[in-house]
C-alpha cells in the first residue's frame, strides 16, 4: 500500500481487540451487552480545564465501520481466527449506543465524557480508534485554547502544519485549534475540509529567491496588492526589512490605492523589535500596519511577549500548538464500567494499587451545577435515570471528604450528555464546527470560572457524586476488596 490507496479506517486497531472479540465469540459470549466509559485522568499543563473534541469523526467511524474481503483475506493469514468468525466480521456493523457530551464542552478529569453501550466485540473492536481522536483533538483543542486565552483579544493563526506529526495530525489538528479558538490556519486540506478560514503570505524563500529583498517584496506586493504581509526578517529587521517594507509601502501600494497590511517577524527579540517596527511604522504614515509574530511561540512565551509591552495584532502559532509541546498527551482511556445480565446491567470497577487508576462503575449521568448566575461550581455523578431535584436542597458526596455534610441550594441542575446513536443509528444531528466554536467561546465566558482559567494553581472543579451513587461505589469496592484480597 502506499499513502494514496484508499484505506479502510476500520482496520484502525490494537491487535488485541481482535484477538478478545474472537474469544468472546467462540466463548458464545459475543451478543452480551456491556458499557464502557470514557475519561481522562488529568488535564494538560496542570491547567484547569479541558476541551472535548473529536466526537463527529467518532460518530463517522463507527456508522461506516466494515471490513472489506482484502482485511478478511489479512486476518485468515494470521492463522489465529475461524472461519465462522471471519465470516461473522465479513457481515460486521455496529449496534450499540453512544453517549456522549457535545462536542465542544469544557470537560474535567474522571467524568465520562463518551459512555458505549453494545454487544461486547462491537465495544472493543471501536477502542483504539475512538481514543485516538479524542485524545489528539481533544488535547489540541484544549492547548489551542490556552494560546488564544493568551493571546488576550489579538488574533492567533494556526502555522503548525509542518511540525505536525504526520498529514492527519495536521489537518485535524487544524479543526482541533479551530474549535479551541485559533482564527485561522494556513493547512489547506483543513481549510478545505472543514471551511476553516486559511491564511498565509510568504516564506523566506520568496525573499532569497530575487536578487534583493526590495525586489521580492515588490513583486509579491504587486500581486497581492490588497493583502500584502511582508516577512522582514530574512536578512536584518531594522536595517534592511522594515526599510523595506515602508519603501514598498510608499512606491509600489500607494500609487495603487493600496496599504500595507502588515510585516510578520519570526526571528530575534521579538518583544524588543516589535516596538522598534511600531515607531519605524508610525513615523512613516503606516499606523494602520499589523504587526504579526511568529517562531516557537505558545501561551507561556505569548503571556511574556506581553507584559514586556510588545506590539503586536496577530500570533502565528506552529509547533507548540499542533504538538502541544509543553503536555503532548491528553490520557484518555476507555474501561469497562458494567456487564449486562439477563436485562440489567451489573457495574464493574477497576482496582489498582495507584489510586487515580480507580475507575467510577456502572451506568450513570453527567450532572454540571450552576449558581443563580450561571455559573458552573461543580458537576456531579449520579445514577443513571436517578431523579435530581434542583428546585429544593439536595445533598451531594464530595469523594475527597465524604465526611461531610453539604447541599447544593438554589441551583439548576444540567444533564450534560445525550444519546448520539441507537442501535447503531445516529440519533442526534451534529453542530456545524461553527457552532462548536461558539459554545466553547461561550461556557469560557459566561459559565467557567476565570480561576479555572488561569495558568498558574488553577480552581479545582469539583466532581461531586449523589449519595445514591457514592454508597453503589464503595459497596463495590469493599465487594472486590473481599473477593481478592
Amino acid at each position: 500500500m502506499t499513502q494514496f490507496d484508499k484505506r479502510n479506517l476500520s482496520m484502525m486497531m490494537d491487535f488485541y481487540e481482535m484477538t478478545m472479540s474472537y474469544g468472546y465469540f467462540h466463548q458464545c459470549h459475543g451478543d452480551v451487552r456491556v458499557a464502557f466509559d470514557l475519561f481522562f485522568r488529568a488535564v494538560p499543563d496542570k491547567g484547569g480545564y479541558a476541551v472535548f473534541a473529536g466526537l463527529e469523526h467518532v460518530i463517522e467511524f463507527v456508522e461506516n465501520l466494515a471490513f472489506s474481503d482484502e482485511d478478511i483475506d489479512y486476518f485468515r493469514a494470521q492463522k489465529l481466527f475461524s472461519e465462522e468468525f471471519l465470516s461473522f466480521l465479513r457481515g460486521f456493523r455496529f449496534r450499540g449506543d453512544i453517549y456522549a457530551v457535545p462536542e465542544g464542552t469544557i470537560i474535567y478529569p474522571d467524568e465520562p465524557l463518551m459512555t458505549i453501550v453494545a454487544p461486547i466485540i462491537d465495544a472493543q473492536l471501536i477502542e483504539t480508534a475512538i481514543l485516538a481522536q479524542i485524545n489528539h483533538q481533544s488535547l489540541i483543542a484544549t492547548k489551542a485554547s490556552r494560546i488564544v486565552r493568551a493571546a488576550e483579544g489579538r488574533k492567533v493563526s494556526d502555522f503548525g502544519a509542518r511540525r505536525a506529526h504526520n498529514m492527519d495530525a495536521a489537518t485535524y489538528g487544524a479543526r482541533a485549534a479551530y474549535i479551541g479558538g485559533v482564527d485561522m490556519t494556513a493547512t489547506v486540506s483543513a481549510g478545505q475540509q472543514f471551511g476553516i478560514p486559511i491564511s498565509g503570505t510568504m516564506a523566506h524563500s520568496w525573499v532569497m529567491f530575487f536578487e534583493d529583498e526590495f525586489t521580492a517584496f515588490k513583486k509579491y506586493a504587486e500581486l497581492y496588492p490588497q493583502a500584502t504581509v511582508l516577512l522582514v526578517d530574512t536578512y536584518d529587521v531594522i536595517h534592511s526589512g522594515i526599510p523595506n517594507a515602508i519603501r514598498t509601502a510608499h512606491e509600489v501600494l500607494a500609487p495603487q490605492g493600496h496599504r500595507l497590511a502588515g510585516v510578520r517577524i519570526d526571528s530575534g527579540d521579538l518583544a524588543y523589535l516589535s516596538k522598534r517596527i511600531r515607531v519605524m511604522l508610525d513615523e512613516a504614515g503606516l499606523a494602520d500596519c499589523k504587526i504579526i509574530l511568529s517562531n516557537s511561540l505558545d501561551e507561556f512565551t505569548i503571556s511574556s511577549l506581553l507584559l514586556q509591552g510588545a506590539q503586536v495584532d496577530s500570533f502565528g502559532v506552529g509547533e507548540r500548538l499542533i504538538t502541544a509541546k509543553s503536555d503532548p498527551v491528553f490520557g484518555a482511556v476507555y474501561k469497562l464500567v458494567a456487564v449486562e445480565d439477563a436485562g440489567i446491567f451489573s457495574p464493574r470497577i477497576k482496582m489498582s494499587e495507584n489510586v487515580e487508576k480507580l475507575t467510577n462503575p456502572g451506568l450513570k449521568d453527567l450532572y454540571r451545577i450552576y449558581d443563580r448566575y450561571g455559573k458552573a461550581v461543580a458537576d456531579m455523578l449520579a445514577v443513571q435515570g436517578e431523579e435530581i431535584d434542583p428546585t429544593k436542597p439536595f445533598r451531594y458526596v464530595d469523594p475527597r471528604k465524604p465526611w461531610k455534610n453539604r447541599f447544593f441550594e438554589g441551583v439548576t441542575a444540567v444533564n450534560l450528555r445525550r444519546p448520539y446513536m441507537r442501535a447503531g443509528k445516529r440519533v442526534e444531528q451534529l453542530p456545524t464546527l461553527e457552532e462548536v466554536r461558539r459554545y466553547v467561546q461561550k461556557q469560557l465566558t459566561e459559565e467557567i470560572w476565570p480561576e479555572e482559567q488561569r495558568f498558574e494553581n488553577p480552581h479545582r472543579h469539583y466532581l461531586d457524586m449523589t449519595p445514591m451513587y457514592y454508597e453503589i461505589k464503595m459497596g463495590l469496592l469493599d465487594d472486590m476488596r473481599g473477593k481478592h484480597s
